[in-house]
């Protein structure tokens, strides 16, 4: 009876899946779970640089890089690597007395404070390793993920590290770049073990830094990322923790068709005079250090194995990816089966056995009627927390003497989404007083703002571009002080506007697009910012912000399959339609035809597969070993191939053989027919393996 119930329920199952209609989840936020039992990268399209992960039954938990902003050290928590939910920060401010934390006298700590921290779970209590500059290794501990947790400056010179306990009972930390050291630490977390510093791979081994260590049947594995000449993960392993080391690339070439953003590059660090900035054009064709690097590994209770790692997303900044593991040869090859190395965008969801409602990591919107603020708000340093308060469903921000954004103590932020959104704010302006400068703005470098400025009894509309030290002025009549103020930003073309409004509704655009970018002085990307300060030196008044909102436009996926329609398959590297030649291969045709040989429509196959039709009734086949001309048709649904639809976003897909593991795709140059043998997409999306669908009839 057992075994028939059995049979009944994986029958089930199956019709299910083949008789669902293939849509995704509809989504108000970005999240990585399309609702089908797959999921697309990144998991968050906000930035989580520096992941580390580690499971503790059947939990997993997420550490991230905080840098200068408080609170700090982040923790997520998740039942199924997908979905997650931020439960904790180590800390709500840094507890160093140093100027430089709080941005006071001239000091500060952009792109240093706390940084690549290692998580791990010892005997009942979790540990959060990592770095300040200046002042060490630091360790948390807790009993509760959720804390509270227990600081221990261990100082020492040890940073970018992660850490291992062994089964000895010594505790490791692994740390260098190139030339990579191990180093005892104590147990009761005071500092290292003075003397055990040793080197355990020798420069010249082309392992690189961001160590994460693990012990695997008795062997022991470091997991690397590199960046010279381009971006990559490396794994060493050794029967000791003192090797020899043998080394091998176990990921590379994977931006999943992104190349590196638009670099700042600028004089010092945070410049006040704005005139010496560079936005360099970026080289749409590199690898670069962009791709997916730095991370973490686990095993799942069944024994699947999936890494953590995180990829530059323009002026994003660095966020998260989740790759399969493939163990072959003894090593923990990222992706899967028959390419090595490269790891699907979209893919199967891990088997944690787990069911979890599709959800976003962080609540962004925010009336500031709760007592305390909303987990996503983070401050620019250490704030003054007697110069801003939540009273009676507002935020209200004292103006502090500041020159510029930059050096603005109390600025209150979150990071920015993608692929695209628009955030909006409130603000009461009533309250400033001469010299005050309040509104919403972007901390990055440059920086941009968009405020009011009160210069006497005058009420001045103030747009600002530190990029080319750019200030349009208008005057603004407020009813009761209030304005409206927007930023819209489309953060993977690194560009973006600010706009406000007198009423709530109809709003203006008072200045140009602001051109957005990536840099090494916060090692932050885009966030947006609600900050009042006071230009004159003094103290003012104060603002007061209200019904901040987060608009996604693209959040929304259930869509970006084309179910139930008929369309034509653009090449991206040839702007030529796919063509099912009458001879039995795939092709190309010219760019106008339309002909039914040009026409397609997908079947949904379940659980995020597909299988492709051509409007004449012949179904996409597989017949070779990723030889040209192995894409072929057939007119027996049995023989048609099944992908997994690669969502790149705006109507762009690739499609990855379930089989096989490899992409279809045409070379531009070479004449050649459709074939099973791309990798992957390059960072252009025009090596032949990305295609845009267009529906028939719809331009």
């Amino acid at each position: 009876m057992q075994k028939v119930l059995t049979i009944l329920a994986i029958l089930f199952l199956s019709l299910g899946a083949v008789a669902d209609d293939g849509k995704l989840a509809k989504t108000k936020s970005w999240t990585a779970d399309n609702g089908n039992g797959t999921f697309t990268n990144p998991l968050f399209y906000d930035e989580f640089s520096d992941p580390d992960v580690i499971r503790v039954g059947d939990d997993y938990y997420l550490a991230g890089t905080t840098m200068h902003a408080v609170p700090g050290l982040v923790l997520l928590h998740s039942k199924d690597l997908v979905n997650w939910e931020n439960i904790s920060y180590c800390f709500d401010r840094f507890d160093f007395d140093d100027d430089a934390f709080s941005l006071k006298n001239g000091k500060e700590i952009y792109g240093q404070g706390i940084w690549a921290p290692c998580i791990r779970y010892h005997d009942g209590t979790f540990y959060i390793f990592s770095n300040i500059n200046g002042k060490g290794l630091q360790c948390y501990t807790s009993k509760d993920p959720k804390g509270p947790w227990e600081h221990h400056n261990m100082q020492g010179r040890i940073y970018d590290l992660s850490v291992l306990f062994d089964d000895d009972g010594k505790i490791y930390a692994i740390h260098g770049y190139g030339e990579v050291k191990c180093t005892e630490l104590k147990a009761d977390m005071s500092g290292p073990v003075e003397g055990t510093e040793r080197v355990i791979i020798p420069e010249g081994s082309a392992v690189g830094e961001g160590h994460h260590i693990y012990k695997i049947g008795g062997m022991y594995y470091i997991l690397s990322a590199d960046y010279r000449p381009m971006g990559r993960m490396s794994c060493a392993r050794a029967k000791s923790i003192y090797g020899p080391y043998e080394t091998c690339v176990v990921s590379a070439n994977e931006t999943y068709g992104y190349y590196p953003g638009r670099m700042t590059q600028q004089r010092g660090r945070i410049n006040d005079d704005g005139y010496d900035f560079r936005i360099a054009e970026p080289n749409k064709d590199a690898v670069g250090c962009a791709n997916i690097h730095q991370g973490g590994m686990l095993q799942l209770p069944n024994g699947e194995w999936w890494s953590v790692t995180m990829q530059d997303f323009h002026s994003i900044g660095r966020t998260v990816c989740l790759s399969p593991i493939t163990w072959k040869d003894g090593w923990p090859m990222f992706g899967l089966a028959g390419n090595p190395g490269r790891s699907p965008r979209t893919w199967l969801k891990p088997a944690t056995g787990a069911e979890v409602t599709p959800h976003a990591p962080y609540e962004r919107n925010d009336d500031f009627s709760g007592k305390l603020l909303k987990r996503i708000w983070q401050w620019n340093h250490n704030p003054d927390d007697s110069q801003w308060k939540l009273k009676k469903g507002v935020l209200r921000l004292n103006a502090l003497p500041a020159n510029q954004l930059m050096w603005a103590r109390n600025t209150l932020t979150q990071r920015v989404i993608g692929p695209e959104s628009t955030t909006t704010v409130e603000l009461n302006a009533s309250k400033l007083k001469d010299g005050d400068v309040a509104g919403l703005g972007n901390i990055n470098i440059p920086c941009s703002w968009i405020g009011i400025v009160k210069n006497g009894k005058e009420t001045v509309l103030r747009w600002f571009d530190q990029h080319h030290n750019d200030t349009i002025d208008t005057p603004v009549a407020l009813k009761k002080g209030k304005i409206w103020l927007r930023f819209v930003g489309d953060f993977d073309n690194d560009r973006g506007h600010y706009a406000y409004s007198t009423d709530g509704t109809n709003y203006l655009t008072p200045g140009k697009e602001i051109l957005l970018g990536y840099q090494l002085v916060t090692f932050q990307g885009s966030r947006l910012s609600l900050f009042a300060f006071n230009t004159k030196g003094v103290n003012g008044g104060f603002a007061e912000f209200d019904n901040f909102t987060v608009e996604e436009p693209m959040a929304d996926r259930s869509g970006n399959i084309p179910f139930g329609k008929t369309f034509r398959i653009i090449n991206l590297a040839t702007n030529r339609p796919m063509n099912a030649t009458a001879h039995g291969l795939m092709y190309d045709a010219a760019e106008n035809d339309m002909s039914p040989l040009s026409q397609f429509q997908i079947e949904n196959r379940g659980n995020g597969k597909v299988a492709l039709k051509c409007a004449d009734g012949r179904y996409v086949f597989i017949a070779g070993e990723g030889l040209a001309g192995d894409v072929r048709l057939t007119k027996d649904a049995t023989q048609a191939e099944e992908f997994m639809w690669q969502d790149m976003l705006r109507q762009e897909f690739m499609l990855l053989s379930m089989k096989r593991h490899l992409y279809v795709g045409k070379s531009p140059t070479d004449g050649s027919p459709y074939s099973l043998e791309f990798k992957g997409a390059d960072p252009a999306r025009r090596n032949g393996a990305v295609f845009r669908w267009e529906i028939i009839g719809e331009k």
